[in-house]
């Protein structure tokens, strides 16, 4: 792994008017690493998301990607940065084949058909590459949004619930794609209420809780139970 982390996030604090969503958040994920963070419903953990995707300026503190500031060094950010939110935001109307053509376009590539025939490929759609995507599955759609990452090659993935809605080929494509992007030297931080597969595709566990990280602790040997009691003893809502 790499001295310097990939993601580094300090002193971290976000508020909405009045309420206060992140309160004082460090937390680093370095290069070959994938980081669970698990928190309930509302705990702050898409905000954190959209920070370091360059999507929401923070009130206070830092957010880094590749070490570039995620507010005062945007657009250095984002090509580090792959960010696959909840919903897959691809378009019905087209094919899986103009989906990817279009976000490419918007985002300055100019990748030839050969590399996107592979990225269809490397997310087995290569065989629905001119079916429209109103068609498609759950799953077929989170592989066509992953495809973009292909593409452009990122250091950093953003996941939220990456694994939620999704069928088992699906989530054995997602879970060896995430195994494949750490080895190359990638890091990854997923945003989850779970404690199915983001776990074991973890090394570290990281519980947010009362707007900071209340618990940051390797994977390890910790079976579902002892991640559970954890986060029980860390947040006042249980699973």
């Amino acid at each position: 792994m790499s001295a310097d982390p990939l993601i580094r996030v300090t002193g971290l604090r976000k508020t909405f008017g009045n309420h206060r969503v992140l309160d004082g958040v460090d937390l680093d994920v370095r290069a070959g690493e994938a980081v669970a963070m698990l928190g309930a419903n509302g705990a702050g953990k898409t905000t954190l998301l959209k920070i370091l995707a360059t999507l929401v300026r923070p009130t206070r503190g830092t957010a880094a990607v590749a070490g570039h500031d995620c507010a005062r060094d945007a657009e250095r950010a984002r090509p580090h940065i792959g960010l696959v939110a909840h919903g897959s935001y691809v378009y019905e109307d087209l094919t899986a084949l103009e989906n990817l053509k279009f976000w490419t376009t918007l985002a300055g590539l100019r990748p030839t058909a050969a590399a996107l025939a592979g990225a269809l490929a490397r997310v087995e759609l290569e065989r629905a590459a001119d079916e429209r995507v109103r068609t498609f599955s759950a799953g077929m759609k989170r592989r066509l949004s992953l495809a973009r990452f292909v593409l452009a090659r990122p250091s950093v993935l953003l996941l939220d619930e990456p694994f939620a809605g999704l069928d088992q080929r699906a989530k054995k494509w997602l879970e060896e794609h995430l195994a494949s992007f750490k080895a190359g030297g990638g890091a990854i931080l997923m945003a989850t209420h779970s404690f199915g597969r983001e776990l074991a595709a973890a090394d570290r566990l990281a519980i947010l809780a009362a707007g900071s990280i209340a618990l940051d602790t390797p994977r390890g040997s910790r079976s579902a139970d002892d991640v559970q009691r954890l986060y029980v003893l860390h947040t006042e809502d249980a699973p």
